[in-house]
């Protein structure tokens, strides 16, 4: 069976300018353009398109689903079974949250008592599941799965006051790193405060700091596009930026 961008749009929840824009990006090209220029999909692309959606559903930017989806033995089947495996964790992380908003309401109320440790208990294994499913192939395979364990436990282990200080050197951080960027010199006093909040930053959530961990992590912030959007999402080129001065701060 065939769909019309019109029709395959209202069946699968999209806009037709978002098909037109997957066409043109090559996520996802019609099966023909009638001579009408209706573009017309088939069940090929109507399969393809649902495994678009179920990535995006789970955060995935499209630049990395076309990657995924046009690599040699990409498998539809083996997909699906990972869109599902991901589908349960995220549940349980909303259930982690659920129970831990209904239990802030219950304290508020004085229904219930919460120590500061729990009001961050569901938060923070959420964000450990976030950047497992994000970053957790790359880091384990560059670090080991004994030092990003460590980290993840660690992370467990914050105090209120912990976690805030980190959050707060975070921001701290990447407004410095937009000073230093706009100043254009990574060797300047501006891009070395930036690596020095950066530093800091590492030593609340990573237990063990080393200079070639830091360095390690700038190249990973240029090499992996994931990364590179999180700094260049501050200023384009930001991450190359903030790899050259990291460099030449732990050169120091």
């Amino acid at each position: 069976m065939e769909y019309s961008a019109n029709k395959l749009a209202k069946m699968s929840g999209v806009s037709t300018r978002t098909l037109r824009w997957y066409d043109e990006i090559g996520l996802l090209k019609p099966v023909r353009v009638a001579s009408s220029g209706y573009r017309i999909y088939g069940q090929a692309e109507l399969d393809t398109l649902q495994q678009v959606l179920c990535y995006r559903e789970l955060g995935f930017p499209l630049v990395e689903i076309k990657k995924l989806m046009s690599a040699p033995g990409y498998s539809r089947e083996q997909a699906f079974v990972s869109h599902l495996a991901e589908l349960h964790m995220k549940r349980e992380r909303l259930d982690a949250l659920i129970h831990n908003v209904a239990k802030s309401i219950a304290a508020m109320k004085g229904e219930a008592s919460m120590s500061d440790q729990e009001k961050f208990e569901g938060l923070k294994q959420s964000l450990i599941d976030e950047n497992e499913r994000k970053y957790g192939a790359e880091i384990r395979e560059k670090y080991g799965d004994a030092a990003v364990d460590e980290s993840n436990t660690q992370l467990k282990g914050l105090t209120q006051e912990q976690y805030g200080e980190g959050e707060r050197l975070r921001v701290e951080m990447e407004a410095a790193l937009k000073a230093a960027f706009d100043g254009g010199d990574p060797a300047g006093a501006s891009a070395r405060k930036a690596c020095d909040l950066h530093r800091q930053w590492l030593c609340v959530f990573y237990p063990k700091y080393s200079k070639e961990y830091h360095k390690g992590l700038g190249e990973m912030y240029v090499a992996d596009e994931r990364f590179r959007a999180n700094y260049d999402k501050i200023a384009p080129g930001c991450a190359e930026f903030l790899r050259d001065a990291i460099h030449l701060y732990c050169a120091s």
